[in-house]
């Protein structure tokens, strides 16, 4: 697996592109520091914030990945996450999307206990 072993960094296409934009936003943002530009201090927040949002959406297409390593055939970058429209358990991005994760789903969801029958005198 190269130089990670058994180690899932999350490399995936989301994560790069969602970084690419991330840097860009931030030189801009630098440049115009330097150079004493408000209106291209707010172009790189503005880029920087796309950056997120080019990152979720790519995730809830599939091109991200779930919390945790995944297993040795799937780690490749591009390789595509068939798991995301049901959504992944504990992830944040699939929550604010509305799509249930999997611990919550009501077939997986623990059956509430029966009411004990409380005896009275």
């Amino acid at each position: 697996m190269g130089a990670h072993d058994e180690h899932d960094m999350g490399h995936t296409v989301a994560g790069w592109t969602g970084t690419a934009i991330a840097v860009a936003g931030t030189a801009v943002a630098g440049v115009a520091l330097i150079a004493g530009s408000a209106a291209g201090l707010w172009l790189g927040g503005a880029v920087t914030a796309l950056a997120a949002v080019t990152t979720w959406v790519l995730h809830l297409a599939g091109w991200g990945k779930a919390t945790g390593p995944r297993p040795a055939d799937r780690r490749h970058w591009r390789t595509r996450d068939a798991a995301a429209r049901h959504g992944h358990p504990d992830c944040l991005g699939c929550r604010l999307a509305g799509r249930p994760t999997p611990a919550t789903t009501p077939a997986q969801a623990p059956a509430p206990a029966p009411a004990r029958a409380v005896a009275r005198d």
